[in-house]
């Protein structure tokens, strides 16, 4: 069975890497380190396609040592005992290195065994993941490695692999192979920043596209039925997913529509509904709240709709709710005086609640006053009266600061009168 295209073609110089200029480029940390010919303990991290796998076998392949290559999806523990046990071997006695992929499957367990020989620096690792490694790694490794971030590839850098590949392919398969600028744009457009997947694409294409005239022409419409769906990036328990809800919630906050509406577009594109209905919800009551009141019984209606109809329907009523949140005036006083309420809790500042608030109404024999003396404030003008509510240690703390707008401003004025001085 033949390889995978991406695999036939993986580039073997750091020139030849596709993307990654902020670690590759001239001068850049990453590539001064390889440079060096000395192995250090590496995490590359970032989404799949991207070259972290391909620097990584650059690096092994110049280092002169004893490679060992792991993945954690389905290596076990007598995996790295056979390599620990080759340490004593004439080959692995300077050392080995070790090229571990997805090492966020690696139970914490593994994870300590490895640790004791990166300690002594008789395994160097080099390691990759495409989730966050300081959730997923554990902290010793962590300590001991220097964690490099891949970035999604740009579409324009993977126009160049497009046709690197079928002049490769043109050469295996001894066909003449034609592909316009705009057709190659088009599989690196709809590959979502993943080289192999661009290539993959483009061998597919090669496969299914019948020879006229002793030549292969790689059209648009062959590349539209191999891509009907976007290749985005997402997976709900992965970095893209709380990428794209905290886009989506941070555009609503932003008070910008268009950009608070495609991130919706993508959530629902990978129907994420939920997600899509509690971001609405939360940003709905911290981020607009009391400058606009009655906007969270709107929005909850609109999301217990969208459940009710489910998608695709579900993107109508979303989409007004969204843009309502948008376009609503903003506050988050009463979000922020909460935070700092909890705040107090948290840190055990919170004192005795005052007798007149208390659930009872007879003292024992050692109260010193007695009586609750708690007055009703609806039997007075207004339905006001000053007492204190607020434990003592805490009887001047204020929380609350009226926000800038005007439903919060009218409050504050209506208050200022009945209470008689400034709030």
């Amino acid at each position: 069975m033949a390889r995978p295209l991406a695999d036939r073609i993986r580039p073997t110089t750091l020139d030849e890497v596709v993307g990654q200029s902020h670690l590759l480029g001239k001068g850049k940390m990453l590539r001064r380190i390889i440079e060096s010919g000395e192995v250090c303990n590496l995490i590359f991290y970032g989404p799949s396609g991207v070259g972290k796998t391909t620097v990584a076998n650059i690096i092994a392949n110049r280092c002169g040592r004893r490679l060992y290559r792991l993945n954690a999806t389905t290596a076990s523990t007598a995996d790295l005992k056979e390599i620990i046990a080759g340490l004593d071997t004439l080959e692995g006695s300077g050392g080995v290195v070790l090229y571990l992929d997805e090492i966020q499957y690696f139970t914490k367990k593994q994870q300590q065994i490895l640790l004791e020989y990166l300690e002594t620096g008789d395994i160097s690792l080099i390691a990759s993941t495409t989730e966050n490694p300081y959730f997923y790694v554990y902290n010793a490794i962590l300590s001991r490695s220097t964690v490099f971030e891949f970035k999604s590839i740009a579409t324009a850098d993977i126009v160049p692999a497009v046709h690197r590949a079928v002049n490769f392919l043109e050469q295996e398969r001894n066909v003449k192979i034609s592909i316009s600028d705009e057709t190659a744009f088009k599989i690196a457009d709809a590959s979502g920043g993943d080289v192999r997947k661009a290539l993959n694409v483009t061998e597919l294409c090669v496969l299914s596209i019948p020879e006229a005239d002793g030549e292969i022409t790689i059209t648009e419409d062959a590349v539209s039925q191999l891509t009907q769906h976007s290749a985005m990036r997402y997976d709900r328990e992965g970095d893209a997913h709380y990428d794209i809800v905290s886009a989506y919630q941070k555009s609503m906050r932003g008070s910008d529509p268009d950009a608070a509406l495609h991130y919706l577009a993508r959530l629902l594109a990978a129907g994420d509904l939920p997600s899509a209905c509690r971001r609405l919800l939360v940003c709905a009551s911290e981020d607009v709240g009391l400058a606009y009141p009655n906007i969270i019984p709107i929005v909850k209606a609109a999301v217990d709709t969208a459940l009710m109809v489910g998608l695709p329907e579900a993107r109508i009523p979303l989409a007004d709710a969204v843009v309502l949140v948008c376009l609503a005036p903003k506050s988050n006083a009463a979000y922020c005086g909460i935070n700092e309420a909890m705040a107090d809790v948290e840190h055990g500042n919170i004192g005795e609640i005052p007798r007149t608030l208390q659930n009872k109404h007879f003292d024992g024999e050692d109260a010193a006053v007695k009586g609750q003396f708690y007055q009703y404030p609806h039997d007075f003008p207004n339905h006001y009266l000053p007492q204190q509510y607020m434990p003592d240690p805490l009887k001047h703390k204020k929380y609350y600061q009226y926000g800038d707008n005007a439903t919060e401003q009218k409050f504050k004025d209506y208050w200022s009168k009945i209470k008689g001085k400034n709030l």
